[in-house]
């Protein structure tokens, strides 16, 4: 069966390749100013957070949207409450580092690069991009790159959000001092999507951390689902940008649907 991972990893490393030798590290560098950890200052002020994603693509599905543009997304996204948003940069999504640069002067909520990062190059290129955080995949990371990637961010003045699959990716992320962790409900086999993912794991959470179910989720009664579960915030993309209404669904899920209750009442 076709490895549609495997495939996007081997060619960012031509993608990372070709990066650094079009701006070196050195010169990279000389750009950057440092973060103000904005994704953790943002969600640490409410029990529940949304993260929109502007995604136009998915390896999986094909094209999402041609009503919006990357940028049009965004602003609709924190036009109507969202609380962060995910931006891609990869080209199978078709994501660029241009539309995030246009991302960034556009809005002002914190922005989560969404890349797959194998190198450090890539978190430094980040940073210059005015990213506030970065995804790190467990499954694509051993567990010293998770960690020393986590040090790394952090030392850059940005959050990051571990991304892990199934019960051994989260245990990597344990063993990080990682703050923010991601629960992937997309199959990596099939590549569809369940937020019983994210419940079937939640058992397994640790306290002091924040946990965050992302993909599948598509309305009210998936945001309650996982609500339920324990984590205090979702990451959707393909869920809003195929709604029929973008800023009616974003302010559905920024609302916190009942989160704060039922975490209450399962506590």
């Amino acid at each position: 069966m076709r490895d549609i991972l495997a495939e996007i990893v081997e060619k960012k490393r031509a993608i990372v390749a070709e990066a650094k030798a079009r701006v070196p590290l050195e010169a990279l560098k000389e750009k950057l100013t440092y973060g103000s950890f904005a994704m953790s200052h943002s969600f640490g002020r409410r029990p529940w957070s949304l993260i929109a994603e502007c995604k136009l693509q998915s390896p999986a599905k094909g094209r999402l949207t041609k009503s919006h543009s990357v940028l049009e997304l965004a602003k609709l996204y924190e036009e109507n409450g969202a609380h962060m948003l995910s931006v891609h940069t990869d080209p199978h999504f078709l994501g660029s580092n241009e539309d995030f640069q246009a991302v960034r002067a556009a809005v002002k909520l914190p922005l989560l690069r969404k890349d797959f990062v194998i190198d450090p190059y890539q978190i430094y290129e980040a940073r210059a991009l005015g990213a506030d955080a970065v995804l790190l995949i467990a499954r694509i990371l051993s567990r010293e790159e998770l960690k020393k990637f986590l040090y790394l961010c952090w030392s850059l003045g940005m959050d990051a959000l571990v991304e892990v699959h199934d019960r051994a990716d989260l245990a990597a992320a344990h063993s990080t001092p990682a703050d923010y962790i991601g629960i992937n409900n997309r199959n990596l086999v099939t590549f569809e999507t369940s937020p019983e993912e994210t419940v079937k794991l939640m058992p397994y959470a640790e306290k002091g951390r924040r946990y965050i179910s992302e993909s599948g989720i598509f309305g009210r009664s998936d945001a309650e689902l996982v609500a339920a579960s324990g984590v205090t915030g979702i990451l959707v993309g393909e869920g809003l940008v195929r709604a029929d209404d973008v800023g009616a669904m974003t302010r559905l899920l920024a609302e916190g649907i009942k989160a704060q209750n039922i975490q209450e009442e399962t506590a």
